[in-house]
């Protein structure tokens, strides 16, 4: 008989947060806790933090040896932090938390309990939040908006927060080779996992200040929505169609028209306006037509560097990576 235990591997990424290490990690300690059945690693991935952060994670480190780190050498984004983060667990599953202290630790049991009944992702979904009521409508407007576009259903209020079964994990990685901006959340969308959401309401920063601006939202959103769906592009084509055959059509009704009143009718302005048109939906026609082949040949060719590691801690091998899309490359 097999009693070994199942391995959870609780991912946490920074940026600036010396103000939430120590509270994020005790809350780590107190999960532990009341999951005596697992074994549990927890896995920080700060992302070039500017203040303590670091060394905080190091005195941490240097006590609990369940503890690793990896310390970026700029910072490379939330997205790629995670991600290779992702590439760097041992656990049978990972729990990714945020160190804003946001998301409720104290359900997390729960979340464990529907992953052991066959779920694949159990994930909290924000029903609630304490933070801007404006911010929380926003996000609203944007989940709706990406829904509205994609070819699948996507998951709204979901941040990755909860259980992802290392299966899925695997086959993300995989993913990632051929597509370095694909999501965790979109990708589980499109792949039809087995999913659990379970309602939570999300509490407001403890500490410290989002690095999270407008500008990042603003990239972040165009970046999801041209990474779900082609159907931006695919409207662009069928407008610059559209506006094609209504602009020609209105100047064979000119034509006909001058051709029926041909001393009262001056058709030479509205023609020239209406053959400008013409000349400008063709351009977008073809611009779109373009633009759907360039949006999948770019998905393609990217092969920058997503990750280069500056420092590793309580790792076998503490030799820093240099991570490419779904896997790592040693840095000699």
């Amino acid at each position: 008989m097999n009693n070994k235990k199942k391995k959870i591997t609780i991912v946490c990424c920074c940026y600036n947060e010396e103000n939430n290490i120590q509270k994020t990690y005790e809350n780590f300690l107190w999960l532990m806790e009341q999951c005596p059945q697992y074994d549990f690693e927890i896995l920080f991935e700060d992302n070039c933090s500017t203040d303590c952060t670091q060394d905080l994670i190091r005195e941490i480190a240097a006590k609990d040896i369940r503890v690793k780190a990896i310390f970026n050498q700029a910072n490379f984004g939330q997205a790629n932090s995670s991600a290779n983060a992702f590439c760097n667990v041992s656990g049978d599953a990972i729990m990714p938390i945020a160190c804003d202290l946001q998301e409720p630790v104290e359900i997390l049991p729960e979340f464990l309990q529907y992953w052991e009944k066959g779920y694949d992702v159990v994930w909290g979904q924000k029903l609630k939040s304490e933070e801007s009521a404006i911010k929380y409508h926003m996000r609203s407007l944007f989940y709706d908006i990406i829904d509205f576009f994609s070819e699948y259903n996507q998951f709204h209020h979901v941040t990755g927060f909860g259980v992802t079964d290392r299966k899925v994990l695997e086959a993300f990685k995989i993913s990632k080779l051929q597509d370095p901006n694909v999501m965790m959340r979109n990708f589980v969308a499109e792949y039809n996992f087995k999913v659990k959401l379970i309602p939570y309401e999300q509490k407001q920063r403890k500490a410290g200040k989002s690095s999270y601006n407008i500008r990042k939202a603003l990239d972040f959103s165009i970046s999801t929505l041209c990474n779900t769906s082609t159907k931006p592009l695919r409207f662009m084509t069928i407008l610059g169609g559209g506006a094609g055959v209504c602009c020609l059509l209105a100047w064979l009704a000119c034509l006909i028209y001058k051709i029926v009143c041909w001393d009262t009718f001056h058709a030479g302005i509205p023609i020239l306006i209406i053959g400008i048109f013409f000349v400008m939906s063709i351009q977008i026609f073809c611009t779109g037509i373009l633009g759907e082949y360039i949006s999948v040949v770019l998905q393609k060719i990217y092969h920058k560097p997503m990750v280069i590691e500056k420092e590793r801690l309580n790792f076998e091998n503490n030799e820093p990576q240099i991570t490419v899309c779904g896997g790592n490359i040693n840095e000699n």
